[in-house]
This record gives structure tokens, sequence and C-alpha cells, in this order.
């Protein structure tokens, strides 16, 4: 059943948001790069064909489609080293400087294409959307101290609430106090009568319960018997509990109980034999 608590609803909806928050923004920073990339490609292309088509007028001949080609690559190269991290400043600082003239020289040829003063606006800004797009792409990231900021104060919006929450506190009712028309009440007087002596119990008389004889194992009924009947043989005398104990590697008990179901018969125990007919 689906609960209605304030509190309980509001910290799964804080352990939920939690939980999608990084893979959701992950998804967002990879769908931004894709959407940069295609504008980038795009940019490029048309500054390309642009360029490529004013110089081929200019009887530039095959080097309209080479000349162009050069000043993009060289353009989204330097723009790699400006956004990637790690790389050393002074670095970063030429690529700027290479980036900035390669971009203004091919705003320039757009610019300087015939047709009107509209259009050759346009593919003039084609460039300065290149610059844009990669200087943005370079730069973005998560941003961890807004993160850390949110979630703290989701867990502090989660805290007031909870702490917040009314609690049932238990109501006493006050006893009534006496007036002076009511006289008090007094309890009656009952007579107790004495207690009975307590009748003396006879402890019954204590009878020992014959300890319980170990179980044998069935597995070591083959091994025992032919154990005794070879000690049997090479010294004419029947084996004692101790030696069937120590050629068994088991406890006396066990020795003993071995015998007393093989044999009909146990060795003497403390000096006293032991008989009886096998189990």
């Amino acid at each position: 059943m689906a609960t209605t608590d304030p509190a309980t609803v509001t910290e799964q909806f804080a352990a939920e948001y939690a939980r999608n928050a990084v893979p959701t923004m992950l998804k967002a920073i990879s769908s931004i790069k894709r959407y940069n990339r295609f504008v980038l490609l795009g940019a490029l292309l048309t500054s390309y064909l642009h360029q490529a088509h004013y110089l081929w007028t200019q009887n530039a001949g095959y080097f309209a489609y080479l000349v162009p080609l050069i000043f993009d690559a060289a353009m989204v190269s330097m723009l790699t080293v400006v956004r990637t991290s790690g790389i050393a400043k002074d670095a970063k600082r030429g690529a700027m400087v290479v980036f900035a003239a390669a971009a203004m020289l091919s705003a320039t040829i757009n610019f300087a294409s015939p047709g009107s003063l509209g259009l050759r606006l346009v593919f003039a800004l084609v460039v300065v959307l290149v610059i844009g797009v990669e200087l943005v792409a370079g730069r973005i990231r998560p941003d961890f101290a807004a993160i850390q900021a949110e979630a703290a104060a989701l867990l502090a919006a989660v805290n007031d609430l909870t702490d917040t929450t009314p609690a049932t506190e238990p109501t006493t009712t006050p006893a009534p106090t006496p007036t002076a028309d009511t006289p008090p009440e007094t309890a009656p007087v009952v007579d107790i009568p004495p207690a009975p002596a307590p009748a003396a119990i006879t402890a019954p008389a204590f009878t020992p319960i014959p300890a319980a004889r170990p179980e044998v194992p069935a597995h070591l009924m083959p091994t025992a018997r032919f154990v005794i009947g070879r000690h049997e043989q090479s010294t004419g005398r029947p084996i004692t509990t101790d030696e069937l104990a120590d050629l068994l590697s088991v406890t006396p008990d066990i020795a003993r109980e071995l015998l007393h179901t093989i044999t009909g018969h146990t060795p003497a125990v403390n000096g006293t034999p032991v008989t009886g007919g096998a189990r």
C-alpha cells in the first residue's frame, strides 16, 4: 500500500533524485556534445564550400578546394589544444593566436565573396559560430560545487521536515481536587486472615539414572572384528579395551562397546568383569 506520510515521501524523492542525478547529467552532457559536433561540422562544411566556390571563380584552380580545407583543419586543431585540460598555458596561448588568425582570414574570405551584404554577413558569421561552439564545448563539465550545494539543500529540507513533524503526546487527566463540602473518602477496613503456615515438602528419594551407553559406529564393526581376530591369533590372548582403542584410534568407551558387541563380553573395568550378550 502506498504511503501518505510527507516525511517518508520526501525521503523517497530525495533518494531517487540523488540516484538519478549523475546518470541524467552525464546523458545531458553527452547529448550536448553530439549536437555541438553536428553544428561544428555543418558550419565548417558550409564555410568550406562557400570559400571553395569563391576561390574557384577567382581562377584558383584545384587549390580552391585545398586552401579552405587547410584553414578549417587548422582551426579545429587549435581549438582542440585550447580546450584540452593539462596542456601548458603557453601552448594554449599560441594555439589561440593561430586560431584567431585563421578564423579572421576565413571570415574575411566569406565576407569578400560576391553577393548581397546580408548574405556575406551570414557566411562570415558561420566562422564566428564555429568559434563559439568550440569554445563552449571545451567548457562543458559538471559544476561539482553547485551539485554539492544542491544536495546539501535537499538534505537540509528533508531533515527540517522530519524534525517539524508533530509528535503525539499522551494526555493525562488531572485528578479531581476535594472541595470543602465533600468529605474525603476513607478506605474500608478489611480484616485479612493470617496466612497459613507452609506445609513441609518432602523431597522424593533420588534415583540415579544409568549412563547411556555410547553408540557404536557401524563402519567400525568389520575393522574391529578383523583386529580382534588377528590379535588373538598372534598373541594367544583376548585383546584389551585399551589395545583395541589404540589400534582403532577411538575412545575406550567405544572400544568397550565394540568388544561387547562382537565377542559377547567386555574385559574388566576397574577390576570388575563385565559380561553380557551381544546387543
